[in-house]
């Protein structure tokens, strides 16, 4: 059978172009406006964009969420800034006491944020679209509106950590079953005793390299979005707090120039599962979700409070991007490396001040002594 050959892409139908293109993924279709002429022009249809976004970010098929984006430049757009995650290449080499966590030549109102400069960014203005996925599988798709609790003049809120957790408190109960769940007929390992779990790891590693998250903050005043997320998880902790738990970590190092003193924070984004069944007469192995929060650490190990946190997340928005993963990793990886060195210099200078105390403390003893004697 001969194939009749094409005399050029104009001889195509349009029909044929976009029912190509709305098959492809969105680096591809991107990749497709830089063939020809009809590629480009088709690949600029926002329906095509559209259905990207609702493959890659399930809680975009929302009818709230449809609205946000149209508001904010449209589907093409939101894959545009979304897509590639952030990647701060200027984690600053600082030692501990290069900085202190209340610098003196700051004043309160510089370190914690002065109330007129906040009114230019609220707590209303930014959305969250969170959505993971267990081995292409959506298990978890979320939208919050705002920071719940984040009244600017409610000083709980200002002072205090900042964190958006996605899941009440009663979901991390026993007694309730939780939101999300995943068991073996998701694809998880079959997990017969917890002793050889902590041995072999195999439910660790199915979790640690199957789980991808995409937590996406939208400022609605300035129209701008990133996903804070990594996709994959950069660090974690097994069998912690309890042998039955397993704590993800994803996130990514944002600037924090003149909002807080080592310039540089963590977004820390954390998933817990725990395990509530195993298998058995009955049973098979299942995990919950009990935990999805999103956090903002410093070079110290604490946490950044809320007013300054609203700050570095508007800053963030407007972050560089990268759709090198490896990018990312090391970023991260750098960052860990230097809050590292920072707390164990911290810690030897705390023990040698202490030391010092111990020994003056015996002095002022002796020479007491010698002075009653």
């Amino acid at each position: 059978m001969t194939v009749a050959s094409i005399a050029s892409m104009d001889s195509l139908n349009s029909d044929v172009f976009y029912d190509i293109l709305r098959r492809v993924d969105g680096a591809t279709l991107a990749s497709a406006a830089c063939a020809c002429a009809a590629f480009k022009a088709i690949s600029n249809e926002e329906k095509l964009w559209e259905d990207v976004c609702y493959s890659m970010w399930p809680s975009t098929k929302r009818d709230d969420v449809k609205t946000l984006i149209s508001s904010t430049g449209g589907f093409k757009k939101f894959y545009a800034d979304c897509f590639p995650l952030i990647v701060n290449k200027t984690v600053p080499e600082f030692g501990w006491g290069d900085y202190s966590e209340y610098p003196e030549e700051w004043t309160e109102a510089e370190y914690y944020g002065d109330y007129d400069e906040l009114e230019s960014v609220s707590p209303s203005d930014f959305v969250s679209i969170v959505d993971i996925k267990y081995k292409e599988k959506t298990i978890c798709s979320k939208v919050l509106w705002g920071i719940p609790n984040s009244s600017v003049q409610n000083g709980w809120f200002s002072d205090c950590p900042f964190r958006v957790d996605l899941f009440s408190y009663a979901s991390r109960d026993e007694d309730h079953p939780g939101e999300v769940t995943l068991s073996v007929s998701d694809g998880l390992p079959p997990v017969t005793s917890l002793e050889r779990e902590r041995k072999d790891g195999k439910l660790w590693q199915e979790l640690h390299n199957g789980i991808r998250v995409s937590w996406i903050m939208v400022n609605l005043k300035v129209k701008q979005a990133a996903n804070l997320s990594s996709w994959y998880a950069v660090d974690g902790q097994r069998h912690w707090p309890t042998s039955e738990d397993y704590m993800l970590h994803f996130g990514s190092v944002v600037p924090g120039k003149d909002i807080i003193p080592c310039h540089v924070v963590k977004c820390i984004i954390t998933l817990r599962f725990r395990v509530t069944d195993i298998e058995g007469s009955g049973t098979h192995t299942t995990l919950d979700l009990t935990e999805l929060c999103m956090k903002l650490g410093n070079m110290e190990g604490g946490h950044v409070n809320g007013r300054n946190s609203l700050f570095v997340l508007k800053e963030a928005l407007s972050c560089d991007r990268s759709k090198d993963y490896g990018l990312v990793l090391e970023s991260c990886r750098k960052y860990s490396k230097v809050q590292s060195e920072i707390i164990e210099e911290k810690i030897r200078y705390e023990n040698r001040l202490e030391r010092l105390y111990v020994v003056g403390g015996i002095t002022a003893f002796v020479l007491l002594c010698c002075y009653f004697l």
